[in-house]
């Protein structure tokens, strides 16, 4: 398959190609709307560094360091959200945005796909370093809960490892 020509537009990128079509309904890369394919920074980073897509502007082609680096202008929480939006993709989950729930990330679980199921987990990246108090945690438990998933909690450390701690309701 030939590499997604997409456009970095403002804060967008998007495409209208074949290619980002096919790869939407192969991979569930990106979001269709008004007969494009729209990218989350991530995705479309992602798609970069796998040499999967080519991302320009005003004609110019960027270099994934060039990207990371003009996302990170967009998004400060960007090398965070995109580590822990690589390891997950590359474990085989799908990974979507969740601004609509005030969180990072939505995670569909293995064979599951949006549209035909619903995520399993809504997730919050931080870096180890930032704390969260009981009021934060528990807004966050409370998103996750009325939403019907479980809250994924992903914790970067200082080497860029990550950890994931589930949190789930019990009913004893």
């Amino acid at each position: 398959m030939e590499k997604v020509k997409a456009y970095l537009t403002g804060e967008l990128v998007q495409s209208n190609s074949s290619e980002a079509h096919t790869l939407h309904e192969k991979s569930c890369f990106g979001e269709p709307k008004e007969g494009k394919i729209l990218y989350s920074l991530p995705e479309a980073l992602f798609l970069v560094e796998k040499e999967k897509m080519e991302i320009l502007s005003k004609n110019k082609s960027f270099s994934f360091k060039e990207l990371l680096e003009k996302f990170r202008r967009i998004d400060p929480k960007l090398q965070i959200k995109y580590s822990v939006f690589k390891d997950l993709r590359e474990r085989g989950y799908i990974v979507k945005t969740a601004l609509k729930f005030g969180a990072d990330f939505r995670v569909y679980d293995k064979g599951n796909r949006p549209g035909k199921s619903h995520a399993k987990w809504i997730l919050f990246a931080d870096h180890e370093t930032k704390k969260m108090t009981w009021h934060e945690f528990s807004a966050r438990n409370r998103v996750a809960h009325s939403t019907k998933k479980n809250l994924l909690l992903a914790i970067v450390d200082e080497e860029g490892d990550i950890t994931y701690y589930e949190v789930r309701w019990i009913r004893p």
